[in-house]
This record gives C-alpha cells, sequence and structure tokens, in this order.
C-alpha cells in the first residue's frame, strides 16, 4: 500500500526514519533530522515533505554532505557489475539501460567516472530518470558527464546534492504513489511542440523557431488543437499569428482572466522558455473542462506569436497586437533573405493590414488582469532548491552601443607613459560597471560586447567597441546606474586623452507586479505547503508590454542546469511543472471567491 502523510504524521521519530528507508541512500540521519522540524500540524502536503528534507541537507556540515554524496554508487560500476546496489539504485540505473551497456559504452562510462573521481573526489551522481521519471538515454547520460567534468568543485558539489535530491523526490513519488499528471501532461507538449523547428537547425537536432515560418505555423497549428482538445469554447489563430484559446465563464460575457507568453524561440533555443506560459494555463483549462467546472469569469490563454525579436526587429510584436502598440513600419522590414514582413504575412495567410492588425488591441476594462507563468531563465531558485518563485517587478533596462577612439601604436615602441590605449579604457569601465551594479541592490550591469576592430597582437588598440546593459527593479536605479557609468567613461577618457562616442539603442521601463496579484501567487505557493520566495526577473516577458495597460504578475518555475536558458540544455521536471500547474488553479479558486 503506498505511505500516507497521516502514517509519517504520526509516527515517531524511528518509525519516520524507517518509513523512509532508502529515500536518500545509506542516510538515515536526514529522515531522523527533518522528523525533529516537522510543522506543527505535521507535513501538510508531500512537497513541503521534500523541501523539508532538502532544508535538513542544505543545513548539514559539509562533512556531511560528502559522506551522502560519497554514499551512492558510480554508474555502471563496479557495485553494479558485483550485483550489489540497493533496490532502488538497481531499479534507476536498469531504467536508463546502463545494466545493459555495450562493452564501448562500458569502458566509455569507466574512463569518464575515473576522471571525474579523480577531479571531484566524490563519485559523479546523476538523477537517472531524468525531468520526466521514465530514464535518460545512454547517450544523454554520457554527454551531461562529459559536460560536468569541466565545472569548477563547488558548483560540481553543489549540483550532486540537487541530483540527490532529485533522486530522492522520485523515491518519494513512488512511495507515496504519486505521479505528476498534470506535470506531465505539460512535459510532453513541451516535447512534441520542440519537434518543429526551421530549416538549418531541425537537420542537427536544435529548435528554433522564428516569426512565421513552417515550422512557426506548424506549432500554431498544434496548440490550436490542443487548446480545442481541452475544451476551450473559442479557438484561433489571429491577424499577427497569435493563438487565442478562450474558455467562457458561466456568463459568456463576463470579464476574462487574461493569460499566456509566446511560443517563437531564439536560435538553437530551449522548449520552455515562453512555452511554459501557454501550456500550464491549457492544462488547468483541461482540467476545468473534464470536470465540467464553470468559473464566474473567463480564461483567455494567447500563445504570442512573436516576442524574441530573431526574425525581424519587432520584439514584443504578438502582445504589442493586444496593447494597441503595433508599429505600422514593421509591416515593411525585411529579413535577413529580403522577404518583408507583410508578405511573409500573407504568406501564412493572414490579411497582413493594419486594420485587421489594429483590431486585436483588446479592451482592458474587459480583463480582470495578466498573469504570466514562465521558467527563471536563472540560477535562483536551482540553487535554493525551490521549485516556484513569485516574481516582483520586471526589471527597466537600458542599452548602449559606444566607441573609444585613441591612437593606434606599434606595441613594442611606444612607452606605456605614452599611449592612448582604447581598450584599456574599455577595460577600465567595464570594472567600473561591475563594482557600481554590484552595490545597489537589485541592479545588474553587463558588458556583453568587446571588439579591438582589425586588432592585433603587436600593436596598441586605437579603437575599442563595446556594450552596455544595465536593469534594475526600477526606473530610477538603473537610469542612476547609467548616469554614473558614463560620467566615469568620461572622465576615463578625459583622464586618458581620448575621444569616445555612445549610442542608446533600447529602454525599456520596469514593470512592478500589481500588489494583490502578487499576493494571489504568494497565497497559491504557499497553499501547496512551499516557502514564498520572492524575487525580481532580470530578463523581459510579455507581462512587460500587458503591464501598460491592466495589472499583471508573473510566477517563476524552476530550470535545471543551473537554470541556463535560451540553450538546448534548458528543463524543468514534471513535478516542478505539477507545482506550477496548481499554483494557477489556486489562483482561479482566488479569483472564483472573490468574485
Amino acid at each position: 500500500m503506498p505511505l500516507t502523510l497521516s502514517q509519517l504524521n504520526a509516527a515517531s521519530q524511528a518509525e519516520f526514519a524507517a518509513l523512509l528507508d532508502g529515500t536518500y541512500e545509506h542516510s538515515p540521519w536526514i529522515a531522523e533530522r527533518t522528523w525533529t522540524r516537522r510543522p506543527a500540524g505535521g507535513f501538510a502536503s508531500l512537497a513541503q515533505l521534500k523541501h523539508a528534507l532538502v532544508v535538513t541537507v542544505r543545513e548539514a556540515p559539509v562533512e556531511a554532505q560528502l559522506a551522502l554524496i560519497r554514499a551512492h554508487p558510480e554508474l555502471a560500476g563496479k557495485a553494479m557489475v558485483a550485483k550489489t546496489l540497493t533496490a532502488e539504485s538497481t531499479h534507476e540505473q536498469g531504467k536508463a539501460g546502463l545494466t545493459a551497456c555495450s562493452p564501448d559504452e562500458f569502458a566509455k562510462i569507466q574512463q569518464l567516472n575515473a576522471a571525474y573521481n579523480a577531479k571531484f573526489g566524490f563519485p559523479f551522481i546523476l538523477a537517472v530518470r531524468g525531468p520526466r521519471g521514465t530514464g535518460l538515454s545512454k547517450g544523454e547520460i554520457i554527454a551531461t558527464f562529459e559536460r560536468r567534468l569541466a565545472n569548477p568543485p563547488d558548483f560540481e558539489h553543489a549540483e550532486a546534492l540537487r541530483h540527490i535530491h532529485r533522486i530522492a523526490e522520485i523515491r518519494l513519488n513512488d512511495k507515496f504513489g504519486v505521479t505528476p499528471e498534470l506535470g506531465n501532461l505539460v512535459w510532453d507538449w513541451a516535447e512534441e511542440l520542440a519537434t518543429e523547428s526551421d530549416p538549418g537547425f531541425k537537420e542537427h537536432g536544435q529548435l528554433t523557431v522564428t516569426y512565421l515560418t513552417d515550422a512557426h505555423r506548424a506549432c500554431a497549428h498544434r496548440l490550436q488543437a490542443w487548446m480545442k482538445h481541452a475544451g476551450f469554447d473559442e479557438v484561433g489563430i489571429d491577424a499577427v499569428g497569435n493563438v487565442v484559446g478562450v474558455f467562457h465563464g458561466r456568463d459568456p460575457h463576463a470579464p476574462r482572466l487574461l493569460t499566456g507568453s509566446h511560443y517563437d524561440t531564439v536560435r538553437n533555443g530551449g522548449k520552455y522558455d515562453g512555452r511554459l506560459g501557454i501550456f500550464v494555463p491549457m492544462a488547468a483549462v483541461r482540467e476545468l473542462h473534464r470536470a465540467g467546472q464553470r468559473l464566474p469569469f473567463g480564461i483567455e490563454v494567447v500563445g504570442f506569436a512573436e516576442e524574441e525579436g530573431q526574425r525581424y526587429k519587432a520584439t514584443f510584436l504578438g502582445s504589442g497586437a493586444l496593447t494597441g502598440h503595433f508599429d505600422p513600419a514593421w509591416l515593411d522590414q525585411v529579413d535577413a533573405e529580403g522577404v518583408s514582413m507583410r508578405d511573409a504575412m500573407r504568406a501564412a495567410g493572414l490579411p497582413a493590414t493594419l486594420e485587421a492588425i489594429r483590431a486585436l488591441k483588446r479592451d482592458p476594462a474587459r480583463y480582470l488582469g495578466f498573469v504570466e507563468v514562465h521558467i527563471e531563465q536563472g540560477p535562483v531558485l536551482n540553487e535554493i532548491d525551490l521549485p516556484l518563485g513569485v516574481v516582483t517587478s520586471i526589471n527597466g533596462s537600458v542599452r548602449y552601443l559606444g566607441e573609444v577612439i585613441g591612437m593606434a601604436s606599434h606595441a613594442g615602441t611606444t612607452p606605456m607613459d605614452r599611449r592612448r590605449d582604447a581598450a584599456v579604457a574599455v577595460a577600465e569601465l567595464a570594472v567600473f560597471l561591475e563594482q557600481r551594479a554590484a552595490a545597489v541592490p537589485e541592479v545588474v550591469g553587463t558588458m556583453g560586447q568587446l571588439e579591438v576592430p582589425a586588432g592585433s597582437i603587436n600593436v596598441v588598440p586605437g579603437r575599442c567597441r563595446f556594450s552596455l546593459d544595465i536593469r534594475a527593479t526600477t526606473d530610477a536605479a538603473r537610469d542612476a546606474c547609467a548616469a554614473d557609468v558614463l560620467a566615469e567613461l568620461d572622465r576615463i577618457c578625459r583622464t586618458r586623452g581620448l575621444a569616445y562616442r555612445v549610442e542608446e539603442t533600447l529602454r525599456a521601463a520596469a514593470a512592478p507586479s500589481a500588489p494583490a496579484w502578487q499576493r494571489r501567487w504568494e497565497n497559491a505557493v504557499a497553499a501547496l505547503g512551499l516557502p514564498v520566495h520572492r524575487m525580481p526577473s532580470g530578463a523581459g516577458h510579455d507581462a512587460m508590454k500587458l503591464h501598460e495597460v491592466m495589472p499583471q504578475a508573473m510566477l517563476f518555475v524552476r530550470g535545471l542546469n543551473s537554470g541556463i536558458s535560451h540553450n538546448p540544455l534548458e528543463s524543468s521536471t514534471n513535478d516542478d511543472i505539477d507545482l506550477a500547474v496548481r499554483a494557477f488553479r489556486h489562483l482561479l479558486d482566488q479569483l472564483a471567491e472573490a468574485a
């Protein structure tokens, strides 16, 4: 019979540890110490129990953490060959096919085991059942092994613990007889949609879906079909390619909750950026439909056709059309192959007229607000071992392109006190930018481009081009940092006898979450038994555009692999996604109760 929280909450410390035996490899101390931190009324959810176990390990001494890591067997190692693995490890390695390696695969894994142990002093830990729980392929395991060998030791120590917690999470699901069905549904949707990719990328197994390509249109049609199957009352593709699904409330004319995200991608991107925010509300609507339940308000889910600005310089095109901010000049833009946006729209069967596009503008009075679920695209939730985070504000940003002009001269014959080195000046500015941004909480600054045109190893740089990207949770903090950085650029160049030019190329206002909507997300996370972690979003999102016309708030979902995004390694687990769907459902319940 599956274990229950009632059994666990009623157990003595010894019984508690016995019931959780095998969750963490040869480490009963984790359950024993977690028993002492039980909430007064016992654990209210499996998610709360999982987090308590994680905190126990995090607060343990480093020596205890290392002992936990070393308690795990090598993958396809001596214990597997000798058949001395625990039942749990045998099941997991077998599910990944490691018990049936070819001689070459076995030799390769043994070589990697030896190299990893030599570098880090502990065995390589990988949750081989993977983010879906069904098992990684041997190719995926070997590729991950090779990639993580390059990690610094402190990072890999933390990564090993993260994988141990994922192994424990799957084992707990097995013990409790729990399957994250909604997380699996969303995870499978993401995998299937990722089979559509633009030519030149698909052949190499890379995901790239840019505006109105054949792959983009195929994605739209899949989303349309899935929305219909999920039970939406109205589904269509609008004049800019947005996929719009409407699930009516009890009164079809009632105000609606607007939600969604984008389905286009960057080049060689990930499967969850944007798309997670379409699938999570789709799954929630599917559950409402299957239960025959209607709410006092409608739900409108939009798969925005374009957010990334990859094919055309028209970022937030999809959400901008809904707020009335479609720029007519965009229609005349041409892509790298000379195809105008107008012609691309016509080829996709869209009207390509300003009249049709302007008709997409929403009346904010008809909407309760906008919420968006998004993968974090950063390392914070991953590092603090939390599946969900509540966004407080989407950072405002400003970008510049600049160039410092000095004097090129011979590297050997020009004395150090007579140089007009443009690159050193920019390097000095880069250090100042780092220090200035770090001095103020939630301000970040990046010099992502640095170039010496026609540079040579034996020439003092006469020119140096650079970029500046400054972001903050408030426009005032952003602008103060930018003003200081530009003033420092002027000072450096005057001191060094250099000239410079700088051009502002982008300015986006900060989008703080509406307090009432942020609280709804906080309540939803707390209802799952999880700590509420508040955090800013350093990346831009469609919610920034909707913020201009209605209240908005976002929920972040933890990403794997240090939260990397815009990258093939972007990923999330079925358990974390399941929690996101449940949080979304809780937000709907709060709105319904208040109606």
